[in-house]
């Protein structure tokens, strides 16, 4: 018994730094007027070198079109337990999706980039319609999109 609560002290002690270095996040999202039907968004974390790292968020409930996610879905063969969240309602046109998620401070300022892959029934598809560094220097700005995304921002 002695030894488990050892084990267990042990185990919480190296686990509550991470928990305690861990930064919310706000994503915003805002969707050009585009004249369509609701858009797909896939709001994922990749290293500098695009190699994927993490789901932060998918928007839009139906599985058969994440396909069409098409960066997200190549880098995680649309693996869903890689998802922080996934909401069941697509963004219409001229919409905002905001989402906030956790993550560790040592993510930031460390050479991590947000991609946003944005999927439009009977559109195109834009695979990283946005790439930003994930930095302090970053937060709060707006960024624009490629094709759909009007304004992107994230706040900490």
């Amino acid at each position: 018994m002695k030894k488990k609560l050892a084990a267990l002290a042990i185990t919480t002690m190296l686990t509550l730094p991470m928990i305690a270095h861990a930064k919310p996040i706000t994503f915003t999202t805002i969707l050009k007027n585009y004249g369509g039907n609701g858009a797909y968004i896939a709001l994922y974390l990749t290293d500098e070198n695009g190699v994927y790292k993490d789901t932060i968020w998918i928007s839009g409930g139906k599985s058969k079109y994440y396909p069409h996610l098409r960066g997200w879905s190549a880098a995680t063969g649309l693996n869903l337990s890689e998802a922080r969240g996934i909401t069941g309602a697509s963004t219409g046109s001229g919409r905002t999706l905001k989402v906030s998620a956790d993550l560790a401070d040592s993510l930031i300022d460390a050479g991590y980039q947000i991609r946003v892959d944005v999927s439009v029934e009977d559109f195109r598809d834009s695979p990283s319609d946005i790439v930003v560094p994930l930095t302090s220097q970053n937060a709060s700005k707006l960024q624009r999109g490629r094709r759909y995304v009007k304004d992107f921002s994230y706040s900490m």
